[in-house]
């Protein structure tokens, strides 16, 4: 895995000049009217997406960042890397057609082109068509990426790896929050409906929605407790049948219990579905068309978001149930068609766990936390940006930090959201050091994609999954020929 940009060419980025990037690319692509045309393969894999990823994220002037994202997703559809839903994909394991995998859903939290890099190029050595690129609402804001530069990025690394087909982008907990949501619901409601379009504009065609939150304990019955969860459940399916581009079938997961809370239930799982459908059926016939539902659905079987923090910051080994997860993906599969159960907050498990997935039915599986540790904890990380990320943690954290917390604890909890804050830094560390970085992570991605049986799936994700043209007129940069100093190459 071959990195970066030189500071030659970052310096020319810092111009902060769509005039500056398209010169610098001009080798391998030509831009004029809005229109794309690729005139060097090679040398656009080689040097000019390195240059294209990194204005997408840290270009400093907004029109040199829609240029670039722009350019990488142009690029990618004409070599073939689409965001797509894997929608059918998961109706035919719902039908039975497939099986024998579990779907790795991953957050790249930390820089993500290079993370992104190790991720494909273990994929593509593998053959792995089957995998998800997600994204939290919480992650969106601590990490400072929002939906339109995850998915230029990731897009963009794919094609440097030399990956092929269907990309799976996805919204993962477009979560209500259930304190906002008791003081004043309709912002709450809209603040998820104005993310999801975003999402959805940005090629995000597969969206966990959440509702979890919502659940109410207190009633007496189960039907009780889920059917708030239910009724925004299907509003919110509603809303993204209404807004999903034409031709896209969008891939909605829903979710019965929070993770981190008691262990989920069949009798759970069958209220929320069974009243998630009367909802949807509901909606559906008062619009006069049918909607499609879910196509899997998140369960809790004993895990927790980030792992369990001991006091010294180590991680406490977790037991899951593995029956629960077998139980429910067939009820899923057998009694509603869906591909089957979710497994949330997973990549801090003991290595032998993962093998266990596929055996028990798991239809997906979310990894996070682990990627991000392993960037913190590298001995290649310089010690000096390490430091100054735990200072700023103590410095604009501290009222996050509980009074039973060790140091250890609070640092481990918290330094997720250092990440935007020294998102440049992490980008523009040299060359030597995101080779070593990048050479754990791919070893880990390699790991996790076998144990999860997802080797060789490229073909099964082709067989069922289209990820149609999407054509873009350019961003207005690149449409406004009035800025007439911006095109004036002479120089």
């Amino acid at each position: 895995m071959a990195v970066v940009t030189t500071p030659d060419d970052r310096a020319v980025l810092e111009s902060a000049s769509v005039q500056a990037l398209l010169s610098q690319i001009g080798d391998a692509v030509r831009v004029t009217d809005g229109t794309f045309e690729l005139l060097d393969e090679q040398a656009f894999r080689t040097r000019a997406l390195d240059l294209l990823a990194h204005a997408a994220a840290l270009g400093e002037d907004d029109d040199v960042k829609d240029t670039a994202r722009w350019i990488i997703g142009e690029a990618g559809s004409a070599l073939g890397v689409r965001p797509a839903s894997i929608h059918e994909l998961y109706m035919a394991r719902g039908r039975g057609e497939i099986s024998g995998f579990t779907v790795p859903a991953m957050n790249i939290r930390a820089a993500t082109y290079y993370t992104g890099r190790a991720l494909f190029s273990a994929a593509v050595e593998l053959d792995v068509g089957a995998l998800i690129l997600e994204i939290a609402r919480s992650e969106i804001g601590y990490t400072e990426q929002r939906p339109a530069e995850y998915v230029a990025v990731l897009t963009a690394a794919a094609l440097r790896e030399g990956w092929s087909g269907p990309l799976f982008f996805q919204g993962d907990h477009v979560q209500i929050n259930a304190k906002k949501f008791a003081a004043n619901p309709e912002p709450e409601v809209q603040a998820l409906r104005d993310l999801i379009r975003e999402q959805l504009h940005a090629g995000f065609y597969n969206i966990d929605v959440d509702t979890s939150t919502l659940v109410d304990l207190s009633w007496e019955s189960i039907e009780e407790q889920q059917a708030l969860n239910c009724r925004l459940s299907a509003e919110f399916t509603e809303f993204i049948r209404k807004h999903e581009p034409k031709g896209i079938t969008v891939s909605i997961g829903g979710e019965i219990g929070e993770v981190g809370t008691e262990n989920s239930t069949p009798e759970e799982l069958r209220a929320y579905m069974n009243g998630y459908l009367a909802e949807l059926r509901t909606l559906s016939e008062k619009a006069g068309r049918e909607y499609a539902g879910l196509s899997k659905i998140s369960v809790q079987s004993g895990t927790s978001h980030g792992g369990v923090v001991l006091p010294d910051g180590s991680i406490q080994e977790v037991a899951i149930d593995f029956e629960t997860l077998r139980t429910l993906s067939e009820i899923a599969r057998k009694e509603y068609g869906l591909a089957g159960a979710v497994q949330h907050g997973a990549s801090t498990l003991p290595e032998h766990a993962f093998g266990r997935f596929p055996d028990a039915g798991t239809a997906e599986i979310h990894l996070a936390t682990n990627f991000q540790n392993m960037v913190f904890d590298h001995p290649a990380l310089p010690g000096d940006l390490r430091r100054r990320m735990y200072d700023w943690c103590r410095e604009n954290l501290a009222d996050e930090r509980k009074p039973s917390d060790t140091e250890e604890q609070f640092i481990y909890k918290a330094r997720k959201k250092a990440l935007g804050a020294f998102k440049r830094e992490l980008w523009e560390l040299p060359a030597e050091t995101w080779e070593q970085i990048g050479g754990s992570l791919r070893k880990q991605f390699a790991f996790l994609f076998e144990k999860l049986a997802v080797t060789n799936t490229r073909q099964v994700v082709q067989r069922y999954v289209t990820a149609p043209e999407r054509p873009r007129s350019g961003p207005a940069a690149l449409r406004i020929k009035a800025a007439a100093d911006d095109w004036d190459l002479s120089d």
